[in-house]
């Protein structure tokens, strides 16, 4: 006789009903997306009893499933949900979970449905509401259940302390650091490392070691064919001018990429892909920033008084123009996500040329002032900012990793009136 049908999972109140191959395969899962803010944004698409499901490989020891869950747990807070507990439920099989957010509690009819489809499947209920420790590890066991206690701490008021003492990076994801990938922590590495004959190796996080061993290969190179000439050969530090001007255009080199880099991932939310951002503001930048320095030129005899010279005046309006961007970026984004490319593409422009052109204006004033009093000393001045360019493109991605996007912005600018003052006191 052909197989009963599978019991249904969730029966709403006009007679709907899923079930869970059916939910779990339908364009609800979510793939891409893994930040609170986006977490929100689907949880604020879902009907009263709607559902929101996502799907992904497990890894063990738990890492993305602890912070899926944390991420979900934190966007329901946000949203004034007192139990985010009772709208949560997981399962898993040998190499998969699936989580389902509910829009409203799961009922007992819910629950009992869920435990008899995993039980018929040999799926193990990994979290629900009230659930008992002993459903949580049977059929795919591990050593511990790890999710289940995970979610459980995650709910506690000891969450925060949790994510910390937890050996993974499992803290939520959020629009200013997107990094939902990123599990690395410094402490687990002496451990795994330990473990490596027997499969430790690959519990590490290489994109994250790549990365520092990419910042630090910078480095070394850079000081070994830019810095350490310049010392031996003493540019740096006969009257004090040139150090002063190395230093300045260290500064510029490192503050510009910190920008760049910043707008390039704000910009892939806006412009739904990382192509069409880079592509922007690459072109963005570079185009008015090059018109900014030709039209630098104007300011390259204004005022002799240290704080009006030109420098400062261009880092003044850049100063001005990243903190209206940072606070009219969320606004500006919220109300035209919707629109077509060409206008978006256009906002994306409108924001960046103003920004770009002040941004253009420091360096070929710098190279001026070079030329008027240390003409010897321009040569030096392009390296030393093609070396901080090339490892701030590495640091900056660290540093958004840790302290996020917002901050490495206002990192250039602070960088952008150290300049300014450095060119003052080169004078």
């Amino acid at each position: 006789p052909p197989p009963p049908p599978p019991p249904p999972l969730f029966q709403a109140e006009d007679g709907i009903r899923d079930d869970l191959e059916g939910l779990v395969g339908s364009e609800m899962c979510i793939r891409d997306s893994y930040t609170v803010e986006a977490m929100r944004l689907f949880l604020s698409r879902l009907e009263p009893g709607g559902i929101l499901a996502v799907t992904r490989w497990l890894k063990v020891p738990p890492r993305d499933s602890l912070k899926l869950a944390a991420t979900m747990i934190q966007a329901m807070r946000l949203d004034g949900v007192a139990d985010p507990g009772a709208r949560l439920l997981i399962i898993r099989s040998w190499n998969t979970f699936t989580m389902l957010v509910r829009n409203g509690k799961f009922s007992a009819t819910d629950l009992e449905a869920v435990r008899e489809f995993s039980n018929a499947r040999f799926f193990d209920t990994a979290y629900y509401p009230s659930m008992p420790e002993t459903e949580a590890n049977r059929f795919n066991r591990l050593d511990r259940p790890w999710i289940f206690e995970g979610v459980r701490e995650l709910l506690g008021p000891e969450a925060a302390d949790y994510a910390s003492s937890y050996k993974f990076q499992i803290r939520p994801a959020t629009d200013d650091r997107p990094y939902f990938f990123h599990f690395f922590k410094w402490r687990v590495l002496p451990e795994v490392l330990a473990l490596r004959e027997r499969g430790g190796a690959g519990l590490i996080e290489w994109s994250y070691i790549v990365l520092l061993a990419t910042l630090a290969q910078a480095v070394l190179v850079g000081f070994l064919l830019i810095l350490l000439p310049l010392v031996l050969t003493g540019r740096g530090d006969s009257s004090g001018r040139p150090r002063l001007m190395g230093s300045y255009f260290f500064a510029l080199g490192m503050a510009f990429l910190f920008v760049e880099m910043a707008f390039i991932q704000k910009f892939i939310l806006f412009l739904s892909h990382p192509l069409y951002a880079v592509a922007v503001v690459l072109a963005g930048v570079l185009v008015f920033a090059g018109l900014g320095s030709g039209y630098s030129a104007r300011f390259a005899r204004t005022g002799s008084n240290t704080w009006l010279n030109p420098v400062m005046l261009a880092v003044a309006g850049l100063s001005i123009l990243v903190l209206v961007y940072l606070a009219l970026r969320p606004w500006v984004f919220e109300h035209f996500a919707g629109y077509a490319d060409w206008v978006r593409i256009s906002i994306c422009l409108a924001l960046i040329a103003p920004l770009a052109f002040c941004m253009g204006m420091p360096f070929p004033l710098g190279l001026r002032r070079l030329a008027e009093t240390a003409p010897a000393f321009i040569p030096w001045a392009w390296g030393i900012n093609g070396f901080a360019s090339v490892i701030s493109a590495a640091l900056a991605t660290l540093l958004a990793l840790h302290f996020g996007f917002t901050t490495v912005l206002l990192l250039a600018l602070m960088l952008y009136v150290l300049a300014a003052a450095l060119f003052s006191r080169a004078d």
